[in-house]
Formats: structure tokens, C-alpha cells, sequence
């Protein structure tokens, strides 16, 4: 395609500071609300002085989340293929991609709520933990699965409104979601006593908000715009490329959970004590994470915008001013965990032999968000450009080299050693990823059509 005819069928816009920050500021907010529920969940049990109930909280919520992480494809992939649609202007098409990931996290949900058993004996089988840290497990599991339905329908809300840019929205979904999930956690889990059983039922009324404050609406927006017929939404074609982003997407969310997963295992064989100490830590690794995921947002939107567009220079500068915020993000959190994470751990946990043990191992923790920074960046830009396969790729690779490093290092170095892998792992997903960038890019725009 010669620059004349791509130059007449791009669609230009700018990408300013402002424009990253209308995306990032108000997600960042939002998704800070998520590490809350897990600070909120493990403070409320911590209350009890028990560490066997602490780390079955952590292990209950590894096991959900590797279930739920892994259907990540359904936010993220929606995110992609609206904000495509959204840069070549067309608004039909994002609907309809919405009713698809709507379609696939209803039937998923159904089959995820019924086989919470097996869900909840595979959990216990890999943890390997002692039966008190598997028994809390099971309960958590078995409650939270009954919300797969609506917990997936959130994903699929929140990739079109993303997709969009919507950050203001966003905000709205989350704090509904999350705002009722913490509530409910402090009112059930402490004032009356359910614990770990009553941190559960909160996350799943706190999923039923979310999805019934995105359907009302999504559902007044789409009845005042084009009416999308079932023979378009149900089009084999879109519903395979889909698939394909899905599947790659899926398999690439899976290969991240199961690092984590190592990691927590790994941490369980050190004892119930130093299960919970990472535990603790981990919850400020994803205070990081939610920081550093506000200006991802940002770089998925732009960059999927900039691709359906076929807009070149707005996809460099989306690069560059997104990474540019991300640094800058990731060393505030660094110097803010330096100084109080001491002062955190106390408030997450009673318990004196976990605050010890979590406190001896907190600079391993500050400083993920410097070591993971470019990882969040890049993941935001190959979601959004459905570079899929290529996030494929770069995970399993990056996985391989953490579990070579744990097997090393854990073995010579203890629970140092199991820290300083996961710091190889998130360092390692950021410079594949940026290695494979430049040719990526060039490829898809001198096209004019998106790589998948």
C-alpha cells in the first residue's frame, strides 16, 4: 500500500498527557480498589491471631485465581477489539463484539459454578499445604464459584469499557463492585464472625453489583444506537478471530497465575508462617500492580485505537508517553513501600511471627514495581494491538526462566532466593516483549492491517 492511499484511509488523533491521564488517573483508582479487597479480606481474617486461617486465604485465592486470571481473555480481549473498532469508527461493531464476550462468560460461568469441587481438590493437591490451611480453602473456593457468572459478565463489561476509554466509567464499575465487596467483608467477616466463609460471600454480592450497574447501562446506551442483529453478533469469522485472540490471551493469563501459583507453593513449603508473610507482601506488590495498571489501561486503548485507525504516529507516541508515566508510577510505589511498608504489614496482620518474618522480607517486595514496570507497559500495548501471539510467546518463555531460577535459587538462598526469581521473571516478561516491538510495529502499520 502506497503512503498516499494508507495516509487517505488512516484516521488521525492526538495522543497528549491528557489523554493518558482521562484513561489512567480514574483506573488507577479503580483498580486500586482491588488490591484493597485483598488487604481488606486478609486484615479481617488476620483479626483471628490464626496463621493456618491467613494461609488458607492466600492458597483459597491462588486456586481462584487461576481459574479467573486465565479467563483475563475476556477483559482483555474486548479491550483490544472495541478500541479497533473504536478507531475506525466503527460503533456497530463494538457492540456487537461486547454481546460475543457476553455470550462466551455466561456459558464459562455456568460451567465454572458447578465444577467449584474440582476446582477447590485441585487446589488443595497443589498446594500441599496442612489440613486446617486445606479445609479454610475449600470453603473460600466453593463460595466464590458460585459468582463465575457474574464475575466473568464483569470481565466482559469492563474490556468494552475500556475499549472505549471510558475511564470515568470504569471508576464507576469498580467502586460498585469492589465498594460492596469491602463492606460486606468487614460486616460479615468480623461483626458476625463468618471469617474466611463471610470474605468469600462478600466478593460474590460484590460481583452481582458490578454487573447489575454495567448492564442497566450498557443496555440504555445501546437501545438509543444501531440495532445489531444476532446473525452479526453469531458471524463465524468474528467469533473466530476472537477465539484466536482469547485462546493466545488465556494461555499467556495462565502461564502468569501459574509463576504466582509456584510462588505461593514454594512459599508454602518454607512453612505456614512464611506462606503468610508472602502473603501479606504479595497484597503490596498488587497495590503496585494496580498503580502501574491504570497507565497500561491507557497504552491498550490508545494503541488498539491507533491500530484501527492505522494511525502510526499516534501509536509511538502512546508508547512512549505511557512507559514514560509508568517509571515514574513504579519508583513513587518503590520509596512509598521503602519507607512504610513496616507500618502496612502491621495493619494486615496481627499475628507477631508473620509480621517478623513479612518485615524481613520487604525489600524484596518494594521493589517489584520497578522490576515489573516494563512488563505492565508492554502488556498494555500488545493487548491492545491483538499482538497475541507474541504475548504468547514472550510468557512461556519468561516463565521457563523463572522456574529455572527458582529451582536454583530457593534451593542455595531460601525464601530470599524464591523473591529474587520472581524479580527475574517480571524483568524478563518486560525485555522480550520490547525486543520483539520495533518489528512488530513496522510490520502492522506498512500493512495497514493488524498482526494476530
Amino acid at each position: 500500500m502506497d503512503d498516499a492511499l494508507q495516509a487517505r484511509r488512516s484516521i488521525a488523533f492526538d495522543v497528549t498527557n491528557r489523554s493518558i491521564l482521562a484513561i489512567a488517573v480514574p483506573m488507577t483508582l479503580a483498580y486500586l480498589t482491588t488490591p484493597l479487597i485483598g488487604l481488606v479480606g486478609t486484615a479481617v481474617v488476620g483479626q483471628f491471631g490464626d496463621a493456618a486461617l491467613l494461609g488458607g486465604l492466600a492458597a483459597g485465592a491462588v486456586a481462584f485465581d487461576v481459574v479467573f486470571t486465565s479467563f483475563n481473555f475476556l477483559r482483555a480481549g474486548t479491550t483490544a477489539l472495541v478500541a479497533q473498532a473504536f478507531g475506525r469508527g466503527d460503533t456497530a461493531e463494538e457492540q456487537a463484539v461486547f454481546w460475543r464476550a457476553a455470550i462466551i462468560a455466561i456459558v464459562a460461568g455456568i460451567i465454572l459454578a458447578l465444577t467449584a469441587p474440582l476446582t477447590s481438590l485441585a487446589g488443595q493437591w497443589f498446594m500441599s499445604a496442612e489440613p486446617r490451611v486445606n479445609a479454610t480453602l475449600d470453603a473460600y473456593v466453593r463460595i466464590r464459584m458460585l459468582g463465575a457468572p457474574l464475575a466473568l459478565m464483569n470481565y466482559a463489561i469492563l474490556g468494552y469499557v475500556l475499549g472505549r476509554g471510558e475511564g470515568g466509567f470504569g471508576l464507576l464499575l469498580q467502586l460498585a463492585l469492589n465498594g460492596v465487596n469491602i463492606v460486606l467483608s468487614i460486616l460479615l467477616g468480623l461483626h458476625f464472625g463468618w471469617g474466611v466463609e463471610g470474605v468469600a460471600w462478600a466478593a460474590v454480592a460484590g460481583e452481582a453489583a458490578g454487573t447489575l450497574v454495567g448492564l442497566a447501562v450498557l443496555l440504555k446506551r445501546f437501545s438509543r444506537g444501531p440495532l445489531i442483529s444476532r446473525a452479526r453478533i453469531l458471524d463465524g469469522q468474528a467469533f473466530r478471530r476472537l477465539f484466536v485472540l482469547n485462546r493466545d490471551i488465556m494461555i499467556r493469563s495462565f502461564a502468569l497465575l501459574a509463576a504466582f501459583a509456584l510462588f505461593t507453593r514454594q512459599g508454602a513449603q518454607f512453612g505456614t508462617v512464611t506462606l503468610a508473610a508472602n502473603a501479606v507482601l504479595l497484597n503490596l506488590f498488587l497495590v503496585a500492580s494496580f498503580f502501574l495498571d491504570g497507565f497500561a489501561t491507557a497504552a491498550e486503548q490508545l494503541a488498539g485505537r491507533a491500530v484501527g485507525a492505522r494511525y502510526e504516529p499516534a501509536f509511538r507516541r502512546a508508547v512512549y508517553l505511557c512507559s514514560v508515566w509508568g517509571f515514574a508510577m513504579a519508583g513513587t510505589m518503590t520509596a512509598v513501600f521503602l519507607v512504610f511498608g513496616a507500618d502496612l504489614v502491621a495493619v494486615i496482620s496481627s499475628a507477631e511471627d508473620v509480621r517478623a518474618t513479612a518485615v524481613a522480607f520487604l525489600p524484596w517486595a518494594a521493589f517489584t514495581a520497578l522490576s515489573g514496570v516494563l512488563a505492565f507497559q508492554m502488556d498494555g500495548v500488545f493487548i491492545g494491538a491483538a499482538w497475541s501471539r507474541d504475548m504468547r510467546n514472550m510468557m512461556l518463555l519468561s516463565l521457563a526462566i523463572f522456574v529455572t531460577a527458582l529451582l536454583v535459587l530457593t534451593a542455595a538462598f531460601g525464601n530470599h532466593g524464591l523473591w529474587a526469581a520472581l524479580h527475574l521473571f517480571l524483568i524478563a516478561r518486560g525485555l522480550l516483549l520490547l525486543s520483539v516491538l520495533g518489528p512488530r510495529a513496522r510490520s502492522t502499520f506498512q500493512s495497514g492491517l493488524a498482526a494476530h
